[in-house]
C-alpha cells in the first residue's frame, strides 16, 4: 500500500484443491498470520511504475521481488459486476433469499430482498443459513425475537416475514445498522436497529446471534439476561472445535444442543431454565 496499490489482497493459492491451508481467525484466538504459499495480489492505477513499486515493497522486507505476472483491469461497470455475484440463495423449499436487483426463483415462496451494502450477511454463508432454517422450522406467531449483531438484517426481517409479533436487531457497526433499516423497509416489515447501549433491558423469547466463538463466549451473561424464561437461544458463527466452550459457557442458563453443522460449522441452541447467574 505504501508502494502505491489501491487494494491489496492475500489468498491461499491452494484454495478450493485438496492442499488448500484454511485458516479461521477470531478476537482472542491465535491464528497463523498466512498460508504457507501466499498468492497477493495488487491493484495500481495506470500512471503508478510498477517495477518501481516492486521493488520499493521487496526491499522493504529485505527480498528480492518473487515471480509475478501482470494483467491489465479493463474498465467496466462495476456495480453491476459487484451484483453478479450474488444470486438468489435458497435456504430451504420455501425460503429464499434474493438480491434486490434479482427476479425470485420460486415467486410462490417466501422471498426475502437483501442489499447487503456494507453489512456482513448475504444468506450464502453456512452460520447465516443454519440461523434461517432454524427460524424457519419453529413457529415465530406471536414470538418476540432479538437479532443480536444483526449485520445486513436478514434474520432480524425472516423472524418479522414469519410473523414474530415484535423484532428488534443490533449491532456495534453503524454502517449494519444502515444496511438493516433499509432491507428491513424494502421487505416491509416494521424492524427497530439500534447500537447495543440504546437496547432497553427487555427479555425476549428468541435471542438469535450470529457472531463467532470467542465473542460468545464472552457475552454469555449478557445474552442469558435477554432471554425469558422458557425461550430459547440460537448461536452459529461456531467452528465445530468450539462448539464445546460455546456449550460450557451458555449451560449455566440453557440446556444445550447442537442443533444442526454445515461445511465445518455448527447452529448451538438452548431453552432458557430458571437460573439467573452461572452456577457456584
Amino acid at each position: 500500500m505504501h508502494a502505491g496499490a489501491l487494494s491489496v489482497d492475500l489468498a491461499d493459492p491452494r484454495a478450493e484443491s485438496l492442499d488448500e491451508t484454511p485458516i479461521y481467525g477470531e478476537p482472542g484466538i491465535d491464528a497463523p498470520g498466512a498460508w504457507p504459499v501466499t498468492r497477493i495480489t495488487a491493484l495500481f492505477g495506470s500512471e503508478v511504475d510498477l517495477d518501481h513499486a516492486g521493488a520499493q515493497a521487496a526491499a522493504v522486507i529485505g527480498a528480492t521481488l518473487p515471480a509475478h505476472e501482470r494483467l491489465d483491469v479493463a474498465d467496466q461497470d462495476w456495480v453491476r459486476a459487484t451484483q453478479a455475484q450474488f444470486e438468489p440463495v435458497r435456504i430451504t423449499d420455501g425460503l429464499w433469499i434474493v438480491p434486490s436487483w434479482a427476479r425470485p426463483v420460486d415467486p410462490g415462496a417466501l422471498n426475502l430482498t437483501l442489499d447487503p451494502g456494507l453489512a456482513f450477511g448475504t444468506g450464502s454463508h453456512p452460520t447465516t443459513r443454519l440461523c434461517l432454517r432454524w427460524l424457519a422450522h419453529v413457529d415465530l406467531r406471536r414470538a418476540s425475537v432479538l437479532d443480536y449483531g444483526c449485520g445486513s438484517g436478514i434474520l432480524a426481517i425472516a423472524a418479522a416475514r414469519m410473523g414474530a409479533r415484535e423484532v428488534k436487531g443490533t449491532d456495534i457497526d453503524p454502517q449494519a445498522l444502515v444496511a438493516a433499516t433499509d432491507n428491513a423497509r424494502r421487505n416491509g416489515v416494521n424492524v427497530r436497529f439500534v447500537a447495543p447501549d440504546a437496547l432497553t433491558p427487555a427479555r425476549f423469547d428468541v435471542v438469535v446471534a450470529n457472531i463467532l466463538a470467542n465473542p460468545l463466549v464472552l457475552l454469555a451473561p449478557a445474552l442469558a439476561e435477554r432471554v425469558n424464561v422458557g425461550g430459547h437461544i440460537v448461536l452459529s458463527g461456531v467452528l465445530e472445535p468450539h462448539a464445546e466452550d460455546v456449550i460450557a459457557a451458555y449451560r449455566p442458563w440453557f440446556r444445550m444442543t447442537a442443533w444442526q453443522r454445515e461445511d465445518g460449522w455448527v447452529a448451538l441452541t438452548g431453552e432458557r431454565g430458571r437460573a439467573l447467574a452461572p452456577e457456584r
